[in-house]
């Protein structure tokens, strides 16, 4: 992991910690990667709850409660899914918030609608979900390391927006 990312990761882990909330993963392409970001700060315990990797979409539908409809009309890649597996996340695990992805890293199985390299990332909870849609292919272990660093950096700002309206409250 690199500096940046653990530092991304260190900031979550003291906003966390000090708002006593809690979070989990529902990671598809990333396959662990957003998780492992997570601990890498020791104490990750306090706050983390776990993650479940959801690489097909019948997990996505039974553990994240993906609607199949969606999954048949838009494909797992796309924002919708992205969403929802935040929400199943959260109640799966019972967490205040939850990170997802979902995408094709590649090399292969891109298509002109959806090429390689397209990743849609998601946080939040039930209430409040921001999205950020990854596009570019720079090779599956650099889309994976992209995808993982945005999905820790928009959680991260996410959280800041929720402390801040938590201080005007």
């Amino acid at each position: 992991m690199d500096f940046e990312a653990k530092v991304i990761s260190r900031e979550i882990s003291e906003i966390l910690w000090e708002m006593e909330k809690t979070v989990s993963t529902a990671e598809s392409c990333t396959g662990g990667r957003i998780a492992e970001a997570i601990i890498a700060v020791p104490g990750a315990s306090k706050y983390f709850k776990g993650g479940i990797i959801s690489y097909v979409n019948e997990i996505k539908e039974s553990m994240l409660g993906v609607d199949p409809k969606v999954l048949e009309e838009q494909t797992a890649v796309c924002e919708e899914v992205a969403r929802e597996m935040v929400i199943g996340a959260c109640k799966a695990m019972n967490t205040d918030y939850a990170i997802s992805a979902t995408g094709i890293a590649g090399p292969t199985g891109g298509s002109k609608e959806i090429p390689v390299g397209t990743i849609w990332l998601a946080c939040g909870n039930e209430n409040r979900i921001t999205t950020v849609k990854v596009e570019e292919d720079h090779g599956r272990d650099i889309n994976l390391a992209i995808a993982t660093n945005k999905a820790m950096q928009m959680f991260l700002d996410y959280l800041k927006a929720e402390t801040v309206a938590e201080e005007k409250e």
